[in-house]
């Protein structure tokens, strides 16, 4: 086949990776919405850690079989790459997890779902004071739409004290945004996907320690089925099967496409929890979703922020 050839043919093929991907990121959003109020499920009968040890094991055995099915590659090169991919999983995972699950106790989970969902604000800060990458205007409108929605949703709380779980949310999703520009900044020459899956494996190790030290070992004396059929569907569908999806979508969409699919997730996450958990949200919090949600479009809008967000 002769070049002139290869690009008459190559629009079908890249078509039809354009529609896969995109029906694979509506799967998407519903399996990381959906997780929302399995992990609230979840913790009716597990403690936030022993939830997260499990979630993390799970999701670490599937990522690492996806990748093995795959044959992605698993290797990584130097001890250097080693403690990037180390660091990366403390923020992304280790951070993200363990905040957003004890948010969950103290706060509604369809407010935290929301409030982890700031990350691509938080990712557009970090990366103009880290990595000297200055916000355009687009971005900005965001950083003050986004904290005119966070003072909409806390300042009613805090009227009866800290409110300590929407803290919490907030830090979840500061967590995953810095690890996303730690990852951008670390340049790791591996395989995204074999990456992704060693910071499960890592974050783990790192969660289970932390049980031990705070809450002596697994805690599952008042477990019950529902609580191991939610942490079974977080851990294999929520984090496996989610993050083999989302390379795979990467790979097939635009960035911006892939990105804009995020903000499909916490409205699932609300959606879905005011359906089977029966969580009502409130005025200001409502209020409060929208102008977040608009920030974090107007960011994934942005061709350079999508950029930031996928690799």
């Amino acid at each position: 086949m002769t070049i002139q050839d290869s690009r008459k043919a190559s629009p079908v093929p890249m078509a039809r990776a354009d529609v896969e991907g995109r029906l694979l990121l509506v799967l998407l959003c519903f399996l990381w919405g959906l997780s929302w109020p399995a992990l609230k499920i979840a913790l009716y009968g597990l403690p936030p850690l022993s939830m997260r040890t499990l979630t993390a094991a799970l999701g670490a055995v599937t990522l690492l079989a996806l990748c093995l099915l795959g044959r992605r590659s698993l290797r990584i090169s130097t001890v250097h790459a080693w403690m990037h991919i180390a660091t990366a999983s403390l923020f992304n995972i280790v951070g993200f997890s363990v905040l957003s699950a004890f948010a969950q106790i103290a706060a509604a989970t369809s407010r935290v779902a929301i409030l982890a969902y700031t990350m691509p604000i938080w990712t557009v800060l970090l990366a103009w004071l880290i990595l000297r990458e200055r916000p355009t205007r687009i971005q900005a409108i965001a950083i003050v739409l986004c904290a005119l929605g966070l003072l909409i949703l806390i300042y009613p709380l805090a009227v009866n004290g800290v409110p300590f779980g929407a803290f919490l949310g907030v830090g979840s999703g500061l967590s995953w945004g810095a690890g996303t520009i730690y990852v951008k900044w670390a340049r790791v020459d591996a395989d995204p996907m074999g990456v992704a899956a060693w910071q499960l494996v890592i974050a783990f190790f790192l969660i289970a320690a932390g049980l031990f030290a705070f809450d002596g070992g697994l805690d599952l004396g008042n477990a019950t089925a529902g609580s191991f059929l939610a942490v079974g569907f977080a851990g294999i569908v929520g984090s496996g099967i989610a993050y083999g999806l989302w390379f795979q979508i990467v790979r097939r969409v635009p960035a911006a496409t892939a990105s804009l699919g995020i903000l499909g997730i916490p409205v699932v996450g609300v959606v879905s929890t005011i359906l089977i958990i029966g969580e009502q949200p409130t005025a200001a919090d409502i209020i409060g979703f929208a102008f977040i949600l608009t920030a974090s479009a107007c960011v994934l809008l942005d061709p350079q922020a999508a950029k930031k967000i996928t690799s």
